[in-house]
C-alpha cells in the first residue's frame, strides 16, 4: 500500500493512499500528527487483515446480503434458512461498518424473549454469521461483530432426547395402519427421516444385497407443495437393512402391485409421493392408536442409533448409518448413548470373572447365600 501526507495550499494537512486494487482514498486534517495516525492505522490494518474500503462499508446489511446470497449456490432449503435469518436480524437497514457487537447481543436476546428454542436461535446465528464473515473477505468490513457473542444454553442431549422403548416401537408397528407400516420401520429401524422415507422409490431398494440407497428427500415448500430434492448435505447413503425389514418391504410392494424403479415406494396424491401434512396425519393416528403420546416420528430415527451403539457399532458407523456430514455431529447427538470408560471396565471384569468361576459372579453369590440358608 502507497500512502503519503502532503500540506495543501489551505494549512490543512492531506493524507492519502491507494488500496490493492489502485483506489485511492484520503483524509484532510488540521494537524500533521492525526494525518499521520490515521494513515499508521491504515497501515496497521492492511497488515494484520483486518482492512476494509470505507466507502464499501455503507452498504447496508439488507443490501449486502441481496447482492452476496445472489452468488451462492444453496439448495432450496438453504435459500429459505439464510432469508428468514436475514430478515429476522433488527440492523437489516443499517451499514454494515456500523454494526456493532451489541447489536448482534440485542439480537440473539429478542428471539430468546421470544421464546424460540436455542438450537433455532444457534441455526440464524450461524447463518448472518456467514454474511459477515463473508463481508470481512471482501473487505467490506474489518471484523466480524458476531465473533464471541454468546448463545442461550440448550438443553444436554441426553436429557432433551426422547428414545421410545422397543416396547413403544413394536406397539406402533402392531396397530398401524398396513400402509404406513413399512414406513415406520424405515424410521425406526434404518434411520431414515421423514422426508427421507417420503421420497423412497422402488429401485432405490435392493432386494437381493439388502440394502437402501437413500438419494433424495420430499420437502414442504412454500404454499403448501412439496419439493423433492437431493437429501441433507453429506446424508446421500446406503443402507443396510435387516432380514426381517427386507420382509416388510417385500411384502408392502407386493400387496401395492407397486412395479417400475421411478415408482414411489408409499403412494401420495395422484402421483407423487407423499405430502408431509399427510404422513403427520398417519402419525398422529397411530400414536391415538397406540395409545402413546409425546412421541415425534423423528424420535424413531434416535431408536435407530442407539440400537446401533447398543450393539457395539463405533462412531464411524453410526454416521454412515444415518447419513451425518461429520462424525462431530454424531457425537455431539449421541455421545452419551455411548458406554462410558467404567462402563466398558466393569463389563470386562465381569467377563473375566465368568471365565474363572465358570458362571457370573453375581449366581455365584446368590448360590453362596442359598447354601448358606
Amino acid at each position: 500500500m502507497a500512502g503519503n501526507i502532503a500540506k495543501r495550499a489551505n494549512g490543512k494537512w492531506r493524507a492519502r493512499y491507494r488500496d490493492e486494487s489502485g483506489k485511492e482514498h484520503s483524509r484532510h486534517f488540521d494537524r500533521k500528527i492525526d494525518a499521520q495516525q490515521w494513515l499508521d492505522a491504515v497501515t496497521s490494518a492492511v497488515v494484520t487483515g483486518t482492512y476494509a474500503d470505507p466507502q464499501a462499508g455503507r452498504i447496508t446489511f439488507a443490501a449486502f446480503f441481496g447482492e452476496w446470497s445472489a452468488r451462492q449456490v444453496w439448495a432450496p432449503g438453504t435459500v429459505l434458512a439464510m432469508s428468514l435469518a436475514a430478515r429476522s436480524v433488527p440492523f437489516a437497514g443499517k451499514p454494515m461498518k456500523q454494526v456493532r457487537r451489541s447489536d448482534v447481543e440485542t439480537w440473539i436476546k429478542q428471539m430468546n424473549a421470544a421464546g424460540l428454542a436455542p438450537g433455532t436461535i444457534k441455526t440464524r446465528y450461524v447463518n448472518v454469521r456467514s454474511v459477515f464473515r463473508a463481508a470481512v473477505k471482501d473487505r467490506v468490513i474489518g471484523t466480524d461483530p458476531t465473533d464471541a457473542v454468546r448463545l442461550p444454553r440448550g438443553r444436554r442431549p441426553d436429557i432433551a432426547m426422547s428414545i421410545p422403548t422397543p416396547e413403544d416401537v413394536g406397539q406402533l408397528m402392531a396397530v398401524a395402519d398396513e400402509r404406513f407400516q413399512p414406513f415406520i420401520a424405515l424410521c425406526a429401524f434404518a434411520g431414515l427421516r421423514l422426508g427421507e422415507a417420503a421420497g423412497v422409490q422402488l429401485g432405490d431398494v435392493d432386494f437381493l444385497r439388502k440394502s437402501l440407497k437413500v438419494s433424495r428427500q420430499v420437502q414442504r415448500v412454500n404454499g403448501g407443495a412439496i419439493d423433492v430434492r437431493a437429501p441433507k448435505y453429506g446424508s446421500e447413503r446406503v443402507v443396510y437393512l435387516a432380514d426381517s425389514l427386507v420382509t416388510v418391504l417385500a411384502k408392502h410392494v407386493a400387496a401395492h402391485a407397486t412395479t417400475g424403479d421411478d415408482r414411489w415406494l408409499f403412494a401420495g396424491d395422484g402421483e407423487g409421493p407423499p405430502h408431509q401434512n399427510t404422513v403427520s396425519y398417519w402419525w398422529r393416528k397411530t400414536l391415538h392408536d397406540a395409545e402413546l403420546s409425546g412421541i415425534k416420528l423423528h424420535d424413531l430415527r434416535h431408536f435407530y442409533a442407539s440400537g446401533l451403539i447398543a450393539a457395539g457399532c463405533d462412531v464411524v458407523t453410526v454416521q454412515r448409518s444415518l447419513g451425518h456430514s461429520k462424525a462431530t455431529t454424531t457425537l455431539n447427538t449421541y455421545a452419551h448413548l455411548w458406554p462410558t470408560a467404567e462402563d466398558r471396565t466393569r463389563k470386562a471384569a465381569e467377563s473375566i470373572m465368568s471365565v474363572s468361576l465358570g458362571e457370573p459372579a453375581w449366581r455365584l453369590a446368590e448360590n453362596e447365600r442359598s447354601t448358606g440358608e
